[in-house]
């Protein structure tokens, strides 16, 4: 154990700013009851005083009953007749926060509805989550040990901020053949998940004031850290092909987009639209964020291409990362920068945190260089496939044609949007009681809408709960 005590040498005894030292922790909970202090000799050498200094600090907190001691084993802090001190709400300085402090304030209530977890339902049709019951966890131990085997020790100082060399070669190349992403590994920007990415872009490109076009409804995060950049955010109404560019305003600096599945209501952006959305980036000089939350998973038709990969002129940055495809906690991300703002945004990501972890970016870079990845996404696509065709149909069965059905095309998650208006909050509650677990659209609003919704994600719920949980669900709509 560690001891913080400051001394000072022209003020009272150097025992007695021990002691005293000792008594305020004990006092605050910092030192909680029944807990062993350190022995003289080990708080003399922390301090750099004489263990005849600490002796009698220490004889004067036994003295003062603050401490105890037992014979053979050492002095402990007293186990009653103490209760931590706490400054009362009126005692707390007024401390003056920045810009960025009054919007955390001002988000901190709705990100503690993000992170609120609710209990678990054996129907929960959870989305934005991966697959943990495909996921080849052994493999990746595996893969994490020999990583960590054979990393030498100068592996383990500082690594490059924008990510691991191995790793952006590895993230390029799959993308060059799975997304038609046009890059090169040095455009490649290793992030704490997307949600880092798109932070750092607002960072680096946005300022106070600056106008910013976002889907309407679109998703929180981003919604979110556009408003903590003080940001003047003009939602774009997303319709059944959607957003269309026609509707973005012109003194736009930016656009955010999800042009493969549109997070929340799950449409497809068409490329004629995709062509006309570069279009107006290059007539206005502006820049497409492109986030590609879960471009990995469609199922009718060809994979479309990314909206990157047809932008000539470097206008497009895009976004991705592993939390859908492997698992959450991975918490890693990527950008793809245009080569003109490599640099600024290698330099901004070692601003956020320096870098993000090194031996979890070697066992990536292994497990997608190995074939190992490509394999595992077949395997979920196979296997959302069926799902989705489950969903599909125990909603014709029971739910009919009181509802319609967006996203059904790709990722994992669709949107039910009854015909016969309901208060979502009141389906959500009564799916719960019958153990279905439904989500509500309309919290990804940027602002009040007339449309009511039900998303109903398929990762992590198989065929028989789909069917049963579906049935459940027709009892409330």
């Amino acid at each position: 154990m560690t001891v913080a005590i400051p001394l000072s040498r022209g003020r009272d005894p150097l025992f007695r700013q021990v002691y005293q030292g000792l008594r305020d922790q004990v006092l605050s909970g910092a030192l909680p009851a029944g807990s062993k202090l350190p022995s003289t000799r080990t708080i003399s050498e922390q301090l750099g005083i004489s263990r005849t200094v600490a002796v009698l600090a220490y004889e004067q907190l036994l003295a003062e009953g603050y401490a105890t001691g037992r014979g053979g084993s050492g002095t402990y802090v007293a186990t009653a007749g103490f209760s931590p001190r706490a400054l009362s709400h009126e005692q707390s300085p007024k401390l003056r926060l920045s810009r960025f402090g009054e919007s955390a304030v001002g988000a901190s209530d709705r990100v503690k509805a993000y992170q609120h977890r609710k209990k678990r339902l054996p129907y929960n049709f959870a989305y934005g989550r991966s697959d943990l019951e495909t996921f080849p966890f052994e493999m990746w131990r595996r893969t994490l040990l020999r990583c960590a085997r054979k990393t030498p020790v100068s592996g383990l100082d500082y690594g490059p901020s924008a990510g691991s060399p191995a790793l952006r070669e590895a993230i390029c190349v799959h993308l060059r053949r799975s997304r038609a992403v046009v890059c090169e590994p040095s455009q490649v920007i290793i992030t704490s998940g997307s949600h880092q990415a798109l932070d750092i872009i607002c960072r680096v490109l946005i300022g106070p004031g600056d106008s910013v076009a976002l889907e309407n409804p679109s998703y929180e995060g981003i919604a979110e850290v556009l408003r903590a950049s003080r940001a003047r955010v003009f939602p774009v109404s997303v319709d059944g092909e959607g957003l269309d560019p026609k509707r973005l305003p012109r003194g736009a600096r930016l656009v955010f987009v999800t042009p493969s599945h549109q997070f929340p209501t799950g449409v497809i952006l068409p490329l004629a639209r995709r062509v006309e959305l570069l279009r107006w980036a290059a007539r206005h000089n502006a820049v497409v964020v492109e986030d590609d939350y879960d471009g990995e998973f469609r199922y009718e038709g060809h994979p479309l291409e990314s909206l990157q990969g047809l932008d000539s002129e470097g206008r497009v940055i895009y976004v991705g990362t592993f939390s859908r495809t492997v698992f959450s906690s991975l918490r890693i991300g990527y950008l793809i920068a245009p080569k003109q703002l490599v640099e600024v945004f290698t330099a901004a990501k070692w601003l956020c945190d320096r870098q993000s972890a090194t031996l979890e970016q070697e066992a990536l870079a292994e497990f997608i260089t190995s074939g190992t990845y490509e394999r595992y996404l077949r395997r979920v696509r196979r296997r959302n496939a069926s799902r989705r065709q489950a969903l599909l149909e125990a909603i014709d069965a029971h739910l009919g044609d009181r509802v319609e059905v967006t996203g059904d095309g790709a990722g994992a998650h669709v949107v039910l949007w009854p015909k016969k208006r309901v208060s979502e909050a009141s389906v959500v509650a009564q799916a719960a009681a019958r153990s279905v677990g439904v989500y509500e659209i309309s919290p990804y609003f940027l602002k009040p809408s007339s449309h009511t919704g039900i998303l109903l994600g398929y990762s992590r719920v198989n065929e028989k709960q789909i069917t049963e949980g579906i049935r459940r669900l027709g009892e409330v709509l």
